[in-house]
């Protein structure tokens, strides 16, 4: 579908990247609702997909009678259909970021606390900046929660408070354009699973049969087993920091012995890197900074 290119997706297939649809005509600076939901957030394979559609608040009553359902509850040959008819319209607008595997990943195993939730609260944050920033004139905005919705309402309020937010359970069945945001969010995750290329493998997922994605799925959870490499651990496709990804490389994959360990007795308090006690020749001698070839610089 041209209107869904994802050359720019494999081009940042271990971050991730934002597509979306030209400004609709009949936008321009008119007062618009926005909603947003998102695809992918329980499966460990693929990327999670936030997305988002707007259209004027004139049209609000108009959107209850064009059909636009839950993605979850329409056929998947329904949902290209309702896209196309979004990308037609001279009144929606939509677009959708793209978080790719490593990136949820990387983010949820880095050291500083930062879990789904807080990723889908800044993605859905960052989807109305890029909105604002195109001078897109959204009054109101219309949220499927992510936990509490009152909590995720006052967090989004105070970094938008010129606009009137709504966060609900259910809001994709509840408002239309919820709807429409999440025939996109389900569509563009779709097609980048169809599609999914696997640089590990030397092939597309054409041919690949790995379910739903889903932990519980037993033919998801077969793809896994099959496809884990003893020492480099899964295809860029799966989330590895989902513990049914985990418990695999635990039991399947080989240990790793890092050889500092028996330096240091296996914790080495970072405070000894800083000692003032330590005299600059010692500390330029240490394994790390000789294998770096780096210099060790005392500062007071």
């Amino acid at each position: 579908m041209a209107a869904l290119n994802l050359d720019l997706f494999w081009d940042n297939i271990d971050t991730k990247c934002t597509l979306w649809s030209d400004v609709p005509s009949d936008v321009g600076s008119r007062e618009c609702i926005l909603g947003i939901d998102e695809a992918g957030r329980g499966p460990v394979l693929g990327p999670m997909v936030y997305g988002a559609s707007y259209c004027p608040v004139s049209m609000k009553d108009q959107l209850k009678h064009m059909g636009f359902a839950d993605s979850k509850t329409l056929s998947e040959a329904s949902r290209e259909k309702y896209f196309e008819k979004i990308n037609c319209s001279s009144h929606l607008g939509w677009i959708v970021e793209i978080l790719s595997p490593n990136y949820i990943s990387n983010l949820m195993l880095r050291r500083t606390k930062y879990n789904l939730n807080s990723i889908s609260h800044d993605s859905a944050a960052g989807l109305i900046n890029k909105l604002l920033q195109r001078n897109i004139n959204i009054t109101e905005v219309y949220v499927d929660t992510v936990g509490d919705p009152t909590k995720y309402q006052a967090l989004l309020s105070s970094k938008f408070p010129h606009i009137k937010i709504t966060v609900s359970a259910k809001a994709d069945s509840l408002f239309p354009i919820v709807s429409c945001a999440s025939i996109c969010a389900k569509v563009a995750r779709d097609h980048v699973v169809s599609s999914w290329k696997f640089p590990e493998m030397g092939h597309s997922s054409d041919n690949e049969e790995f379910g739903s994605g889903y932990p519980a799925d037993p033919i998801t959870k077969q793809w896994l087993a099959s496809n884990t490499d003893h020492v480099f651990g899964f295809p860029s496709v799966v989330r590895f920091s989902w513990s049914t990804a985990a418990n695999i490389l635990a039991s399947e994959s080989l240990p790793v012995h890092w050889e500092d360990d028996e330096d240091t007795g296996g914790s080495a308090k970072i405070t000894q890197f800083f000692s003032s006690k330590r005299s600059t020749t010692q500390d330029s001698s240490h394994r790390y900074f000789r294998e770096r070839n780096l210099k060790f610089v005392t500062c007071l």
